[in-house]
């Protein structure tokens, strides 16, 4: 698998792997995190202009994508019922998805942005146990709840080497 900057021509398709993860999410128990139509295409639009989404391929077909910011989340600014393991300098992780093509695109991801930057935080809403297991299986630690846009909580991880 490799991982590349994504690129406007493959909208179409990042947008058919949000598709596919959100039924998985409802099939899995968690019908709300991005509901019928989250990530939006403008946001899409957004990380593809600022340089900050990716794709990973196999065999030369997309089968996940995601978002890598680095610097400061403002989501991140204010953390309850716990704190982050520092204040050094970190990126975040946001929108990965696959389409059930590939295994392992999580590894992938984050061997991809710990390579870049060796302090890494995310999070998920508190319905998602398959990220939430992949998240503790990888070593991040559960450092407490944020709040995302839409005033929504959800559950803040940290990894750092």
């Amino acid at each position: 698998m490799t991982i590349r900057t994504t690129t406007p021509d493959d909208l179409e398709q990042i947008l058919q792997i949000y598709a596919y993860a959100r039924a998985q999410m409802r099939r899995n128990g968690n019908p709300t995190q991005w509901g019928d139509d989250r990530p939006s295409a403008a946001v899409l639009q957004a990380d593809i202009r600022k340089g900050q989404s990716h794709v990973i391929e196999k065999d030369g077909h997309l089968c996940a994508v995601f978002t890598f910011i680095i610097g400061d989340d403002p989501t991140y600014q204010t953390i309850e019922q716990g704190r982050w393991l520092d204040t050094a300098p970190y990126g975040t992780i946001h929108r990965l998805a696959g389409n059930g093509t590939a295994k392992g695109i999580f590894r992938q991801c984050l061997s991809y942005c710990m390579a870049q930057i060796p302090n890494i935080r995310i999070d998920t809403h508190r319905d998602n146990a398959i990220m939430q297991h992949l998240l503790e299986k990888n070593g991040f630690v559960k450092c407490g709840i944020i709040y995302v846009e839409d005033g929504s909580p959800r559950i803040a991880y940290q990894k750092r080497l």
